[in-house]
């Protein structure tokens, strides 16, 4: 077993102009994460951002949605992380990922940002890329066949089938959720890689 998680943060941008884009696939899981441990979200100004606490088996977890813009994703995590004495390697981050088609979906730690500003900052805040984060397919445009740029592409919502095999996704990363939090990331990964559709 390793260190369980403490902290899920899903990253996206706020405000209801982007409620509905790709970019904020990391905040439609984590709304549903806050749900199945009944938590619910309330602005905390000194994180910076909306945070739920909740408890999973007795022990005290807290889920958190940056409020400041994606490339500033962590003010919100350092900072929480400081407070509460987290390490990184306790800290989940759920973000859209232009490499995996959507319904994809990787969990990993570690390793770079690959050009995610959100990734970029969290890493630096925290000192560390040590951290886990599940990787939401959105898609990429050229392998969607779409021409619009990648700033543009994640700041529309996904068409309707992608939006389908997006929430298939987000399902099938809340069925894992309660070995991330015990640790079990062996297992979690097992499940949710074998049920990727290909």
């Amino acid at each position: 077993m390793s260190i369980p998680i403490k902290l899920i943060v899903g990253l996206g941008n706020p405000g209801p102009d982007y409620a509905r884009t790709r970019h904020n696939a990391g905040f439609w899981l984590v709304d549903e994460v806050a749900h199945d441990v009944h938590a619910t979200f309330a602005l905390e100004k000194a994180f910076s951002g909306m945070v739920a606490k909740g408890r999973v088996q007795g022990e005290q977890v807290w889920l958190a949605k940056p409020l400041t813009y994606m490339n500033r994703s962590g003010l919100c995590v350092g900072t929480l992380a400081r407070f509460y004495k987290l390490v990184p390697e306790s800290v989940l981050v759920l973000h859209d990922e232009l490499d995996l088609m959507p319904g994809q979906v990787k969990i990993k730690q570690g390793g770079g940002h690959a050009g995610h500003n959100g990734l970029k900052d969290i890493q630096a805040a925290l000192g560390s890329p040590d951290f886990w984060r599940i990787r939401l397919g959105i898609g990429h445009p050229r392998t969607l066949g779409l021409q619009q740029q990648v700033a543009d592409f994640v700041l529309h919502p996904p068409r309707r089938d992608e939006q389908t095999a997006i929430e298939g996704a987000i399902t099938r990363c809340r069925a894992v959720m309660p070995w991330m939090f015990t640790g079990d990331f062996a297992r979690a990964v097992a499940q949710l890689h074998r049920d990727n559709p290909a």
